[in-house]
């Protein structure tokens, strides 16, 4: 396993070894011994996996709970998306930073986004796949959704063709400035 710092220091990418051949391949998606070692770098008890399917164009987030945060560690298994961890945190040195990943089925890329942060992603391929595991269960009652175009965020999403589309509760997304925030 090697891990990849980003321009925020408590997200992090996790490339897995691939042992593959002409039979396929063999890879270890998690550890949790290892994952504390050298990924969270603290006791880490994740209690809820989340499987999610979406089509080109499907954009998800930026979410969060106010109650319940929840530390995800995400992965796509089918397709492609860009994935987005956005600092939510007061007082953090990098609040309203974002850092954005390419992961994919081929590129087996894991994204570690602690507690603290806005999450979300934008299918690139025809489809996707999107699985993760989550540090506390899902409060539907405490979560929020920070307007993705947010102008004071500036996320550059790799978008084409002008295709975004989005649910209700994201289509109502509130700019990070006008956010609860943790």
């Amino acid at each position: 396993m090697k891990v990849i710092d980003t321009a925020i220091p408590d997200v992090k990418i996790i490339e897995p070894a691939v042992f593959g051949d002409e039979r396929g391949f063999f890879m270890e998606t998690w550890n949790q011994q290892k994952f504390e070692e050298s990924v969270a770098q603290r006791k880490c008890n994740f209690v809820q996996d989340n499987h999610s399917k979406s089509k080109k164009g499907i954009l998800r987030g930026l979410h969060y709970q106010t109650e319940n945060t929840q530390g995800k560690l995400v992965r796509v298994v089918s397709g492609e998306v860009y994935d987005v961890a956005v600092d939510i945190r007061k007082g953090s040195s990098t609040f309203g930073k974002w850092v954005g990943v390419l992961l994919s089925a081929e590129n087996k890329r894991q994204l570690w986004v602690p507690e603290g942060f806005a999450h979300g992603f934008y299918v690139t391929s025809e489809e996707a796949e999107f699985v993760y595991k989550c540090t506390d269960y899902y409060n539907p009652q405490a979560e929020h959704s920070i307007l993705w175009e947010d102008t004071d965020l500036n996320i550059t999403w790799p978008i084409k063709d002008d295709l975004v589309i989005l649910s209700a509760k994201d289509q109502v997304g509130k700019k990070l400035k006008d956010s609860i925030l943790l």
